[in-house]
C-alpha cells in the first residue's frame, strides 16, 4: 500500500518506490488485510455506502472490497505508479473504482463517503499543519454519521518506514488529535508480520463522524 504525504518530494519518493519495487516485498503488504475488511464490512452501511481508502496505491484492500459487492469504491494515493499496480492487477473489474492520484491534505474532494479507510498513511504526517490539514479533509469528506478507520503505528511500532519517519499513536493520542468531531467506536490492535519476517504493532481507530 503507498503510503500518503504531502509535496513533490513526496511524490517524487513514492513514484520511485512503486517503480523500482515488487509490491509484494512492501512491509506493509498483506494479501489479505483482514482487520479493515471486517471493520469496514462492520461500519459499512450496505454494499452501496461510498467507501474510499486513503493511501490504498497497490493494496489488495480493493480487491476484496469488489468480491464482497461493495459497488461504490475510491482508492487515493499520492503516486500514479501505485495506483497502475492495482488497476493492471484488476483488469476491468478496476473500471468500477474511482482512482484519485493526489495528495490527501490538499485534493478538493467534490464528494462525501460512509467510510473513510486509512492503514499506516495518516502516520507518515509527522508535522502539525500536516496532520490538521488531513483531519479538516477527512472531516468535510466523511458524511455525518459515517466512519473513519484510522490505522498507524503504535507507541510500540517502527519509528522509520520506507525510510521516511512517523508519528505513532495510541488510542488515546490518536483520538486527541482527531478532536470532538469524531466519536471512538472501537479500537484494534495488530501484529502485523512483514515479507521480511519482521513484526510491525498498529492501532486502528474506529470514529463516528459528528
Amino acid at each position: 500500500m503507498a503510503r500518503q504525504t504531502s509535496g513533490a518530494h513526496e511524490r517524487a519518493h513514492w513514484q520511485t518506490v512503486h517503480k523500482t519495487r515488487d509490491p509484494q516485498s512492501f512491509a506493509w503488504y498483506q494479501e489479505t488485510p483482514s482487520i479493515s475488511i471486517e471493520l469496514i464490512l462492520s461500519f459499512g452501511a450496505d454494499l452501496n455506502s461510498p467507501v474510499i481508502d486513503i493511501g490504498g496505491g497497490s493494496s489488495l484492500l480493493v480487491d476484496h472490497l469488489l468480491d464482497a459487492g461493495y459497488t461504490d469504491l475510491t482508492v487515493l494515493d499520492i503516486s500514479e505508479q501505485a495506483l497502475a499496480v492495482a488497476k493492471k492487477r484488476l483488469s476491468l473489474s478496476g473500471d468500477a473504482v474511482e482512482w484519485i492520484a493526489a495528495d490527501v491534505t490538499r485534493h478538493p474532494f467534490e464528494r462525501t463517503y460512509e467510510v473513510w479507510h486509512d492503514r499506516a498513511a495518516f502516520h507518515f504526517l509527522t508535522d502539525a499543519d500536516g496532520q490538521q490539514r488531513y483531519v479538516d479533509q477527512m472531516r468535510a469528506s466523511l458524511l455525518v454519521g459515517g466512519v473513519a478507520i484510522v490505522a498507524t503505528f503504535s507507541p510500540d511500532g517502527p519509528e522509520q518506514c520506507s525510510g521516511l519517519p512517523v508519528q505513532r499513536y495510541s488510542e488515546e493520542t490518536l483520538s486527541e488529535l482527531l478532536g470532538d468531531g469524531f466519536r471512538p467506536l472501537r479500537f484494534e490492535r495488530e501484529a502485523h508480520a512483514t515479507p521480511q519476517g519482521k513484526v510491525q504493532h498498529f492501532v486502528y481507530g474506529c470514529y463516528q463522524r459528528q
